[in-house]
Parts: C-alpha cells; structure tokens; sequence
C-alpha cells in the first residue's frame, strides 16, 4: 500500500487508471485499496495546496512554539486535543526540545491572532508560556515550490 499511498500524496487527483498502469496493478484492485484506506482512516482527506498570494488571500499564518504542564494521566494528549479544536488552528504537533506543541494558526489580521494566542491559548489551564511567529513568506508548501520561484534552476553545486 505504501507506493500508492506515495502516489496519492503527489496527486490525490490522478485518476485511478494511471495509478494501476503506475503500480502495475488491475483497476478495480486500485480503486477496492482507496476505498479501503479511507475506511480505515489512513487517507484523512484530499486538500488543495493554495497559493495565497496569487488567490488574494487576505490570511494572516503564525507557528505558535506551546510549553505546556502535562497532565497526570493524560500527558499531553488532552490539552493538545483541546487547542486543536479551535477553529483558529490548522495544525498542531507534539515537539522534543525546548517546547512542547508546535501549532499552526490562521486569521484575517495580525490583530486576530495575536487575540487568540492571548485570550484563548495562553489562558488555558495548563499553558505555561507561548512564543509566536509570523510567516511573512512562502516558499514551499507540503513539498509544492509555489509560483513565482525558479524551479528549473538547478542547485549549485561547489567543488
């Protein structure tokens, strides 16, 4: 299933008949294993890699770095569960180092974020200290290059 799954995280859109002439495998075989992995919750969903900036998107994207006091019984699980509930969020990760989770965060404005790290993360039981950072930039989005970069210049190479 891993050659498929690869296939499908380059394009969820290839159409099942190139996939089987890929993998080298019947159609309908192809179509049984998606059906499959979306059953068993391996496939989650299917997303659009979005350029903000050529789509005028007004978004306002911050990594927030979380040390957080792990519950007994629950470690970090049910905190971390509760701050990925707010719609605000887009990701959230269980980190080693210096912090915690890691969270991926949305809004409309500079404004909106920073309201909801002070009024709705930062106050949580739980929460030990915050520290955010804004993207200004990107570049490269679940390993798509966005537009606008060369992607035919090949790396230098030094001797």
């Amino acid at each position: 299933m891993e050659p498929l799954l690869k296939l499908l995280e380059e394009n969820a859109l290839t159409a099942p008949e190139v996939l089987a002439k890929r993998l080298g495998r019947p159609v309908d075989q192809v179509i049984k294993q998606i059906k499959q992995l979306e059953e068993d919750k391996v496939i989650l969903a299917y997303r659009a890699i979005v350029d903000d900036e050529k789509a005028n998107r007004q978004t306002v994207k911050a990594v927030i770095e979380v040390r957080i006091t792990p519950e007994r019984g629950g470690g970090f699980n049910r905190l971390a569960a509760r701050i990925s509930k707010y719609p605000e969020v887009t990701s959230c990760f269980l980190m080693s180092g210096g912090f915690d989770l890691l969270v991926f965060v949305e809004g409309r404005s500079l404004k909106e974020v920073a309201l909801f790290v002070s009024e709705k993360l930062s106050t949580l039981h739980g929460v030990v200290s915050t520290a955010t950072h804004f993207t200004l930039k990107t570049y490269k989005e679940q390993n798509v290059l966005l537009a606008g970069e060369d992607h035919d210049e090949r790396l230098k190479v030094s001797p």
